[in-house]
């Protein structure tokens, strides 16, 4: 296993300035393929107009090699929607999408309900929170479904420096996700951010995968790919440094379960004892506990949704 990971790495592991912008867009226009970028998005009016902004400047005046961008606001109570929607980015309501079908908390669920109000035959995910953004995140990870036909998912790869220290983000990835991946799915060990937010792959491939609903999606989305188009059908872009907005100790072991929750869930399909976590906090008694449920809802893939495939139809 360690020579295919090795493999893999040599052929499928690239860095941003591999792949010159001109050429991938002599690759779009060859191809007539289409470009969404989607920014799921919760109280992120900071960041996410500078997001939009840079996109738009860079990949779609200067050059035309993204279609759409598609800010989901899945229940913003700041200015989140005002802001990017002033940037110049097309702001849908998580709940206006499948209205039908109550909608689930979580970051998965709303990259699940994008598929319905995008059309780019590559779909680009971007979290919203991010810092010092570069327009390299895009076109670094869209360039290889534009140039080799046999790639279907890439994620990119960054350095990820937490409180002025290098290297030192990422702690669910090293504490949790790495050892699950190295464990279970051995092939996919050479992935170096397997959690990280922002991916882009083909909209033939997403529409096939269930979604976690939670935090598990980036995981579940890399085991279920797998399996579907094999490890030679996804990549890894090497983008830079990814600076963010970093969560505490206890959210990152709520995140930390809803993984762990995702990846037994495709280890044995069900037969799970306690879908939640309990944690401590120091009260006037002492430490109290706080149970949180964790997600274990996920949503089917989409092309077995009439109203999707109503849409394709149309």
């Amino acid at each position: 296993m360690l020579n295919e990971v090795e493999r893999w790495l040599a052929s499928r592991s690239w860095s941003v300035t591999d792949r010159p912008l001109h050429r991938i867009m002599a690759a779009k226009r060859s191809k007539g393929q289409t470009v969404s970028v989607v920014l799921p998005a919760l109280n992120e009016e900071e960041t996410v107009g500078d997001i939009v902004a840079v996109i738009r400047h860079d990949l779609m005046q200067q050059v035309p090699l993204v279609d759409e961008i598609v800010v989901v606001d899945s229940g913003s109570t700041d200015r989140t929607s005002e802001v990017a929607a002033a940037a110049g980015a097309r702001v849908v309501h998580r709940d206006d999408i499948l209205p039908r079908l109550p909608a689930a908390p979580g970051k998965g669920e709303v990259l699940w309900r994008s598929l319905l109000v995008t059309s780019g035959d590559i779909v680009c995910f971007i979290d919203a929170d991010l810092k010092e953004f570069s327009s390299d995140f895009v076109s670094g990870i869209v360039g290889p479904l534009l140039t080799d036909p046999e790639v279907d998912l890439v994620k990119g790869m960054y350095d990820r420096p937490l409180g002025g220290a290098a290297g030192q983000g990422g702690r669910v990835t090293e504490l949790m996700a790495r050892p699950l991946l190295n464990m279970h799915w051995p092939q996919l060990a050479g992935f170096v951010q397997p959690l990280g937010g922002e991916y882009a792959a083909r909209r033939s491939l997403l529409e096939q995968l269930p979604f976690p609903v939670g935090y598990g999606v980036e995981l579940g989305m890399l085991v279920d790919a797998l399996h579907l188009v094999g490890l030679d059908a996804l990549a890894q872009v090497d983008v830079g440094v990814r600076k963010h907005r970093h969560q505490d100790g206890q959210a990152l072991g709520r995140m930390s379960a809803a993984i762990y929750r995702t990846a037994q869930l495709r280890l044995a399909r069900g037969h799970l004892i306690r879908p939640s976590l309990t944690q401590f906090e120091r009260g006037e008694d002492g430490f109290e506990p706080r149970t949180y449920s964790v997600d274990t809802e996920e949503r089917p893939p989409m092309v077995e949704i009439a109203e999707y495939a109503e849409r394709k139809v149309a």
